[in-house]
């Protein structure tokens, strides 16, 4: 294993360092327990919102605190939900009066310990909902989950939420649109190789080097199947074609397609999963009216990608476009 870290112990909490100090104008890292919250505090009167979940899918969920989408991030060991002891004071931290939103991926660790968390900050007078992201068509059930796993579309939710508590939306309208964007976002990923897990120090799971995992999670979870190796185009069909069909779209709708790296893969590559996606989505009369490439949900070295669509109608397409500024997302 060859990684610029120290210790496989202490490398989230030497990474949340080094971010905060890179980006004090952007963030600020509590420690003891460790959490990130906006610099400058919370806004008076607006809905808080919080997500957070194992490291190891930087810039995912700290990289997206900021003006327009999160007030707080509680980054977990390496693929390991953080506790509720963590997440309990980033609730408190993000609530300025108008309730805090929980934004939680569908793994069953964090959304145990996020419930536990909410229960901890219920008691103490703060009003919390939860917001279940689910969005991989890949499998219905995996070890870590009971249902769909939440992937990259969980950016989508995050960034549409934050800008309708930034417009000054209540609890239940921030908890609605949240819920909207769920209803209408899917995801699917390929692995091209494993990732190491600092404290492992092996593989997180064995790919020759003439196939690839069709539908992996962004643990390494296993996907739908295992393929031999082919063009992008093809892989890229494999991808699209399920997501589009679970969605139900249909010629003439509008989406926002999202093509993320899953942490190895070039952005030139990345963007020839792009192109073949747009085309097979323009093929099915579907307009791409919003674009999205980049690592933004990674699996720490991973080799891959994910394709995400969102159906948009004018309200998310404003969210979308509304002003944003965190460290990964900026307009």
């Amino acid at each position: 294993m060859k990684k610029l870290i120290n210790d496989p112990q202490t490398v989230v909490a030497e990474s949340l360092a080094g971010f905060g100090l890179a980006h004090a104008d952007v963030v600020e890292v509590h420690t003891d327990p460790l959490y990130v919250t906006r610099a400058g505090g919370v806004v008076p009167g607006k809905v808080g919102l919080v997500s957070g979940g194992g490291s190891g899918h930087e810039p995912l969920h700290a990289g997206f605190v900021g003006v327009g989408m999160l007030d707080a991030a509680v980054p977990g060991p390496v693929f390991t939900s953080p506790t509720p002891d963590q997440i309990a004071p980033a609730l408190a931290a993000a609530d300025a009066g108008a309730g805090v939103v929980a934004i939680v991926k569908n793994y069953t660790g964090d959304v145990l310990n996020f419930e536990t968390a909410a229960e901890l900050a219920d008691a103490d007078g703060l009003r919390v909902r939860t917001v279940l992201v689910n969005d991989d068509v890949a499998v219905e059930d995996s070890l870590y989950t009971a249902g769909r796993r939440g992937v990259a579309g969980t950016v989508a939710v995050e960034k549409i939420a934050g800008a309708a508590a930034a417009r000054g939306d209540g609890l239940e309208q921030v908890v609605a649109v949240a819920e909207r964007v769920v209803a209408n976002v899917r995801s699917m990923g390929v692995a091209l190789t494993a990732c190491t897990v600092p404290h492992s120090g092996r593989p997180s799971f064995d790919l020759p080097e003439d196939e690839i995992e069709i539908g992996i999670g962004i643990h390494g979870e296993p996907g739908r199947r295992r393929v031999p190796l082919a063009g992008a185009d093809e892989i890229t069909e494999m991808l699209l074609a399920p997501v589009a069909d679970d969605l139900g779209l249909a010629a003439g709708e509008k989406v926002l397609l999202l093509v993320n790296g899953m942490g190895g893969t070039p952005a030139s590559e990345l963007y020839v999963v792009y192109g073949q996606a747009r085309r097979l989505l323009e093929d099915r009369g579907v307009a791409v009216v919003r674009s999205l490439v980049g690592n933004y949900v990674t699996s720490l070295e991973m080799q891959g990608a994910s394709v995400t669509v969102l159906r948009l109608d004018e309200e998310l397409t404003a969210l979308w476009d509304a002003p944003v500024h965190t460290t990964a997302l900026r307009w």
